[in-house]
């Protein structure tokens, strides 16, 4: 059968996807395409008139220098070219290509292609953002995170390729820089060892994006990103890794370097050694303020480590007094004063895209302790928490939403300053969605844990998949998607659950 894309035919992706094609809004414009552009396409950081457009060169005997030309169009056909240009892919960056088409239409679908070497990339769709003032009836948007290679297909992208959706949000662990064990019997495995050179993390993002089902995602919608730990290495915080390598920093330079290189992030954010500016503000016309943080970069090491190493661990507050330290931050201090002034009062709703959960976890029975916490969330820095959530009640936020991902598991929580009062007022919403492949902890333990948790009303850590938004002026509904079948990639998706939340009203409700 061959395998063609209509744009915005959900109806004709859905048949590709049964029929075994790849799953991919990618429509090549001649099947020499494949080997120059095999990691596809993608698009992303929405504004109201630009937006990036992304791809990266593969091939053994590549020019030092490829001048790339890239079009951007207001139909699928390319007949009413609106804006087009040249970039050089260069080995410096591992021949990636960040266009940054200007002057558009706010508010508008647009659809771009890349061509050097005499041959074609995919096409992919992309849009713009409604200008700042103009009403925006909606936004229709999802949130992913964690797609470990080697622990799934990712047959949540391809259904959620299948959505018609403005914007997807990933929250961290694009890649996981581990080696597959070498006992492991997993159908996918990453190549190579550990990465923790430059090159090592160049060819990690290269066997990520080989897959059809992710890029038929990215040439869909733009996205806007946020890293984790994994992108580097499991845990780390600032120059604090979770070996405590000495060289740590460098790996940090690397990682950054090649998360940059391969994805639709503009010019200007390329990393400053090992500093990349990852908390942005993006406005949804006069619908909604967008926000991205990087609980990385800046935050204290995790409280009470185990011994000899750095990193996480689960503690109970009575051992780790570390934990009362209302001094320590997650954001770190400049971040933290930015996230508070950017705050939009004047919008109906304030989106915070942060990377885990928010909410507090106690996994310990009241009756037994004060509290059993993982250090490496907003658990093992409460008082961060604490200083975030009263910002939003001081500066009176209308509406806001925190999403989230990191933890594997599906949670729908309210957020409140006083987690042991159950009539304390609810200050926001979050919604803190599993993995996309990466496996997560068993129900049961989840299940013993939740009645001492009451401020969370949705809590499944045997789903994968992703969370699917829409978002009205009046309303927030949410539909969490799930993989029937994890290692199969053309797996049935199923509706898990549905929550909204009503405009002057915080805390989701089962809808």
């Amino acid at each position: 059968m061959t395998c063609l894309w209509t744009p915005s035919r959900r109806g004709l992706l859905q048949a590709a996807l049964a029929a075994g094609c790849a799953p991919a809004l990618l429509r090549h414009a001649d099947a020499a395409s494949a080997p120059l552009f095999a990691l596809g396409v993608a698009s992303g950081s929405p504004r109201a008139e630009r937006v990036v457009l992304w791809t990266r060169l593969i091939g053994d005997r590549l020019p030092a220098q490829v001048p790339v030309q890239w079009e951007l169009a207001e139909d699928g056909s390319f007949k009413a070219v609106v804006a087009r240009g040249t970039e050089h892919a260069e080995p410096g960056t591992a021949h990636s290509v960040h266009a940054e088409p200007a002057g558009l239409r706010p508010d508008r679908w647009y659809w771009y292609r890349f061509r050097a070497l005499g041959q074609r990339s995919p096409i992919g769709r992309t849009r713009t953002a409604p200008a700042a003032g103009a009403v925006a009836a909606s936004l229709r948007f999802a949130i992913a995170s964690c797609q470990r290679y080697d622990h799934g297909e990712y047959a949540a992208w391809g259904d959620m390729a299948t959505q018609e959706l403005d914007l997807v949000f990933f929250l961290g662990d694009y890649i996981y820089e581990s080696a597959t064990a070498v006992d492991s019997k997993a159908p996918r495995r990453h190549h190579g060892g550990q990465c923790r050179t430059l090159e090592d993390y160049r060819q990690r993002y290269a066997q990520y994006k080989s897959d059809p089902q992710l890029q038929a995602m990215h040439a869909n919608a733009p996205w806007i990103l946020t890293w984790d730990d994994h992108e580097t290495q499991n845990d780390w915080a600032g120059d604090v890794s979770q070996d405590l390598a000495p060289d740590f920093h460098e790996r940090r330079v690397a990682a950054a370097q090649a998360y940059w290189e391969h994805q639709p992030f503009p010019k200007h954010l390329r990393p400053r050694g090992a500093d990349m500016t990852l908390n942005q503000r993006y406005d949804w016309g006069n619908l909604a303020r967008l926000v991205t943080i990087d609980d990385r970069s800046w935050r204290d090491p995790q409280a009470c480590p185990k011994p000899g190493r750095g990193g996480s661990n689960t503690v109970d507050l009575k051992d780790c007094p570390t934990l009362r330290n209302p001094q320590r931050t997650l954001l770190g201090a400049p971040q933290e004063q930015w996230l508070r002034d950017s705050w939009d009062a004047t919008r109906p709703w304030n989106l915070l895209a942060q990377q885990t959960l928010m909410a507090r976890f106690n996994s310990q029975d009241p009756a037994k302790g004060p509290g059993r916490y993982w250090t490496d969330g907003w658990d093992g820095y409460p008082f961060a928490r604490e200083r975030l959530l009263r910002d939003l009640a001081a500066r009176q936020v209308p509406n806001a939403v925190v999403l989230g991902g990191d933890v594997h598991a599906n949670y729908v929580s309210d957020l409140k300053l006083d987690w042991d009062d159950p009539t304390a007022p609810v200050l926001a919403s979050e919604f803190c969605g599993t993995s996309i492949s990466s496996n997560g902890s068993e129900q049961s333990r989840l299940d013993k844990a939740l009645p001492f948790n009451p401020h969370i009303r949705y809590g499944r850590s045997d789903q994968r998949g992703y969370m699917r938004f829409e978002l009205r002026a009046e309303r927030l509904e949410a539909e969490l998607r799930s993989v029937q079948t994890p290692w199969d990639a053309r797996s049935a998706m199923f509706t898990a659950a549905r929550f909204a939340v009503e405009a002057g009203r915080p805390g989701a409700q089962a809808a």
